[in-house]
């Protein structure tokens, strides 16, 4: 939506920009999100909202301070300005933790401490000898006796310093405790507070404001406000139609096929039974900026911890695609712990994919293209010798081998995968054997038609080019031989009697004893 007051000049994409006045006073393209700010401060009063890193949620909370911060002028042709009858302006306690990398314990005081200190000038207030916490409730007072309006609070990135520290337990305990006593005053100041709203990417389980506050109500999972980040399909289409253009132009496609691309890469987040379609929109704005499809979100950060839990955990890549789910066991984590589904699903790695009524499940499953891609990339060192940064151009090697028609030099590439890999690093040989098939054929089917498959009377691999069909069969203690003749005897190639394609019939084993493919026969 164009700014009013500068209807002719060129929009810009908003990438990183996060305050709501910049975004409203300059040129920036902004979508129209005001409808749920009237929502939310017209029906409830403690929230809570999860949602990936980049996905708008310190917009949301710049347009919320905006709002009772009585700043009209900036929602002029928004939704919000036929909505809302009071504009008074109230006081308002912003703190943005996400501005520190919390390696010391002093960090975190040191920065709730000095977005608190302006506000204190403002009312007057001493501020020695107290913590952080008392601090924050002598201000939510005095800024509603001083006003004689209350208070609306807004805490952007909540967890931020447990998500830093999750690697130094120690630090990220003292850290636990401080947030308990900050976020107490929320419960201990409720006469004084008007709104609060706290946003995150996770929701940590043993943290007090989600057992002590409980009527903070967690709107994460909530229909109603399902797409109050990102960007929806109509929203792509009334405000982007100039971009999507210039993507399809550059892609040699037209403005429907422009959509079909950014929809496979960036849409397919689901916040809530209801299934509604989300755009990444860091993603999407990056590629219309730029017509370009890339890995926008990806590349901007991933936790190595992620991997680490995936991996140390033993966890099955091919049942991640899968996973069925309640809601407590989604929105609920705690990073000791050996699951690591919950720090997917709300750090954005995985989404809801359906929903069983009946049973009150969600059934996950990775969102798009560029996640998934991006993902497995990301994990493939952690199961095999390649270096991580080398993992694109050992993918190459193996499309290239197979676009060439040529299974020996992809079968000994292959077996290098298992060659060298430490013993003490796999805790299920047979399972860490399987990983390692699902995520290269995976990455390969990026490329060409790659289908990984269990046991379920289908061959375990099939790879299709325009010139070769490889049909492969894997055994796990048994023999080459045995799983070649199950190919034939199951009749695995009958489909492609009639195709003119040359066909490469695969039998592979892996030993136990040597953790590695110890033989393959090709015909």
């Amino acid at each position: 939506m164009r700014n009013p007051e500068r209807p002719h000049e060129p929009m810009k994409y908003p990438i990183g920009v996060q305050s709501f006045e910049e975004m409203r006073t300059d040129t920036w393209l902004y979508v129209d999100k005001t409808r749920y700010v009237h929502d939310l401060v017209s029906n409830g009063k403690y929230y809570f909202l999860s949602r990936p890193r980049r996905f708008g949620k310190s917009l949301l909370i710049s347009t919320i301070e905006a709002y009772f911060l009585g700043r009209r002028e900036l929602f002029k042709g928004l939704a919000i300005e036929s909505l809302a009858d009071d504009w008074e302006p109230r006081p308002v306690i912003h703190i943005d933790l996400n501005a520190s990398k919390y390696t010391e314990e002093k960090d975190l005081n040191e920065l709730i401490g000095l977005q608190l200190r302006h506000l204190e000038e403002r009312y007057g207030l001493e501020r020695k000898g107290l913590s952080v916490a008392s601090r924050f409730a002598q201000l939510v007072k005095a800024a509603y006796a001083q006003t004689g309006r209350k208070v609306a609070i807004l805490v952007d990135e909540y967890d931020k310093p447990l998500l830093a520290t999750s690697e130094n337990p120690e630090l990220q305990d003292t850290y636990r405790k401080m947030l308990k006593g900050f976020y107490g005053v929320l419960k201990s100041c409720d006469a004084d507070i008007q709104f609060a709203m706290l946003t995150g990417v996770t929701k940590f389980s043993k943290v007090s404001i989600f057992s002590d506050l409980n009527n903070l109500e967690d709107i994460t999972l909530n229909d109603r406000y399902s797409t109050i980040c990102g960007i929806t399909p109509d929203e792509l289409e009334a405000n982007f139609k100039a971009g999507i253009d210039a993507l399809a132009q550059k892609l040699h496609t037209d403005h429907e096929g422009a959509i079909s691309i950014l929809k496979k890469n960036y849409d397919g987040y689901h916040f809530s039974a209801s299934l509604d379609d989300v755009y990444n929109p860091y993603s999407l704005i990056s590629a219309l900026k730029n017509s370009v499809i890339g890995d926008f979100w990806f590349d901007t950060g991933t936790p190595t911890f992620l991997a680490d839990k995936i991996h140390d955990n033993a966890i099955d890549l091919t049942e991640l695609e899968k996973e069925e789910v309640d809601a407590n066991r989604i929105m609920s984590v705690d990073l000791i712990s050996e699951d690591p589904v919950p720090v997917l699903f709300q750090s954005g790695y995985l989404t809801i994919k359906d929903y069983d009524s009946e049973f009150r499940e969600y059934r996950l499953g990775y969102p798009n293209r560029e996640v998934k891609e991006a993902f497995l990339k990301f994990i493939l060192p952690e199961y095999t010798k390649v270096r991580a940064g080398k993992t694109v151009f050992s993918l190459t090697r193996f499309v290239a081998d197979i676009r060439n028609g040529e299974p020996e030099a992809f079968m000994k590439r292959f077996s290098a995968l298992f060659a060298g890999y430490p013993y003490e690093l796999i805790s299920d040989c047979e399972l860490h054997y399987h990983n390692v098939i699902y995520l290269t054929l995976t990455l390969m089917g990026f490329y060409v038609r790659a289908e990984y498959h269990t046991s379920d009377g289908r061959c375990d691999a099939m790879v299709q080019t325009d010139r070769f069909i490889y049909i492969f069969e894997f055994k796990y203690d048994k023999s080459a031989r045995e799983a070649l003749e199950q190919i034939e005897r199951k009749r695995y190639a009958a489909p492609f009697a009639a195709d003119t394609r040359k066909i490469f019939r695969i039998g592979v084993n892996f030993s136990p004893e040597t953790r590695s493919i110890n033989e393959y026969i090709i015909e």
